[in-house]
């Protein structure tokens, strides 16, 4: 089937089987890597982006049903210029190998613009093999204090 999807901003036409997840038609189909495979089973947060402005689980989301824009972590920073969030992620250590990095940061961003007063709580269906979970935190309350909106 022919499907159409606006991703950081440009217009994709691809042609996918019903059952494509949208992970798989952003990796193998547009060579959008920053989302991972991690569980394949919507448990570990890795392949989190955007769709119409609040994070999803691209491994559970099936392309063809997707209407809205989706954001990627590359589209956090088409000029170059890291996001704030991304900045954040830098400035307090808060990645280690990055294998999950790219959907933290996706919901790092959501935290940031929609307030959330629960952090920890927002934050806990992203899983890292790490201890980087205070760094994150602290990511966080630093984009909180600088303009972090997508």
């Amino acid at each position: 089937m022919e499907i159409s999807l606006d991703i950081n901003g440009s217009p994709e036409r691809l042609s996918v089987e019903p059952g494509v997840t949208l992970l798989d038609a952003l990796r193998e189909r547009l060579d959008i890597t920053g989302p991972k495979k991690g569980c394949d089973r919507g448990q570990c947060g890795a392949c989190t982006v955007h769709v119409g402005g609040r994070p999803v689980l691209s491994c559970l989301t099936l392309a063809a049903t997707v209407r809205e824009p989706v954001t990627t972590v590359e589209g956090l920073a088409p000029d170059g210029e890291l996001h704030p969030v991304q900045r954040a992620f830098a400035d307090q250590d808060a990645m280690q190998c990055g294998f999950c990095t790219s959907g933290q940061v996706m919901s790092a961003v959501a935290a940031v613009e929609q307030d959330v007063p629960d952090v920890r709580e927002f934050m806990s269906g992203n899983l890292r093999r790490c201890a980087a979970y205070p760094n994150i935190v602290a990511a966080i309350e630093q984009a909180r204090s600088t303009d972090a909106s997508v």
